[in-house]
């Protein structure tokens, strides 16, 4: 039996919706400040001025394209550790998922690292791109806390190290590779700081 589909019923994206598709694909390739507006009006297919009526300014198409990869980042994150038993899968897990990542054709690299690069200190860009860091350091300091680790903060702390360099290293060649040296280094920190909870305990 063939089954017809009705294309109608599915909704067409919005101009917003493909001006911020065409700017995640153009400046996570390439960079911010080497596209264009002229570049991602073309690749979104709208006129510029839908550009200006959606956004006001490229600075804040480029605000809220990192915006949306922090919060699809944040989506896929808390979806996987939601399938983890315990903090130590969890902390873990935020290294396994940067592994699948970084394998992918596509990868660049850290998105929030590189367009922080590109922005002034005080710009909006810049503000969202911290936020997005606080954030992954945030889930490991919960994390941590949750493990009853001694020394949460410093733990926390130096898995986003971790994570950071992970992702650079993995954008210049290393790949899921570099990522699965980091997850060890961090499992070797994670169940240190394990045992000397344990031991803190037990004495």
């Amino acid at each position: 039996m063939k089954v017809v589909t009705d294309v109608t019923a599915i909704p067409k994206p919005s101009t917003r919706e493909r001006l911020l598709s065409a700017a995640n694909e153009l400046f996570y390739e390439f960079g911010i400040s080497n596209v264009g507006i002229e570049r991602v009006i073309a690749k979104a297919g709208v006129a510029k001025a839908s550009l200006y009526d959606c956004f006001g300014s490229k600075e804040e198409l480029a605000r809220s394209y990192v915006q949306s990869r922090d919060e699809r980042r944040r989506e896929r994150v808390t979806a996987r550790l939601a399938n983890l038993a315990t903090p130590r899968e969890k902390l873990l897990g935020v290294f396994d998922l940067l592994a699948e990542n970084a394998s992918q054709a596509d990868f660049r690299g850290c998105a929030f690292n590189r367009a922080g690069a590109e922005s002034a200190p005080g710009t909006k860009v810049r503000a969202a791109c911290e936020s997005a860091r606080d954030w992954m350091l945030c889930l490991f300091r919960s994390l941590a806390n949750d493990a009853g680790v001694v020394g949460a903060e410093d733990l926390a702390r130096r898995l986003a190290l971790l994570y950071d360099g992970a992702s650079t290293s993995a954008h210049f060649g290393g790949g899921a590779h570099a990522v699965a040296a980091a997850r060890d280094s961090a499992d070797v920190l994670v169940r240190s700081a394990e045992a000397r909870a344990s031991e803190k305990t037990s004495s």
